[in-house]
């Protein structure tokens, strides 16, 4: 199967989700700097996979996806922290760390399909 535009992409779909989770927990979060901080972090994810697909190159797509997978990475340090800070609970934090490493593995499992196919294998 081709993927002809980026909302296919199952990765972006999953990260848009996780976007809307993160700012659905943190809306009545005080902490404006911490917040805003979060909810950057997690609409990075999802347009780094979208700017990337539009880019000239599989190498192009590749960098942004790991710049995507970067994100995340951030989500998920800020999702442990904000349960240390009292801004969620363990409950929520387990959810959220989920949906980060599922985002996470599908972006890896995107990176790694795209070398293969490079190489052939």
């Amino acid at each position: 199967m081709v993927i002809k535009e980026f909302e296919e992409i199952i990765a972006w779909q999953k990260a848009q989700d996780l976007a809307v989770e993160i700012y659905r927990h943190f809306s009545t979060c005080r902490d404006y700097a911490f917040k805003t901080q979060l909810t950057k972090a997690a609409v990075s994810i999802s347009n780094n996979i979208a700017e990337g697909f539009d880019r000239s190159s599989d190498a192009d797509f590749c960098r942004f996806l790991y710049i995507s997978l970067g994100s995340c990475s951030e989500v998920k340090s800020m999702i442990y922290l904000s349960e240390k800070l009292n801004y969620l609970s363990y409950d929520n934090k387990f959810l959220l760390i989920k949906k980060c490493k599922e985002v996470s593995r599908i972006i890896r499992g995107l990176i790694n399909s795209m070398k293969k196919d490079k190489t052939g294998r």
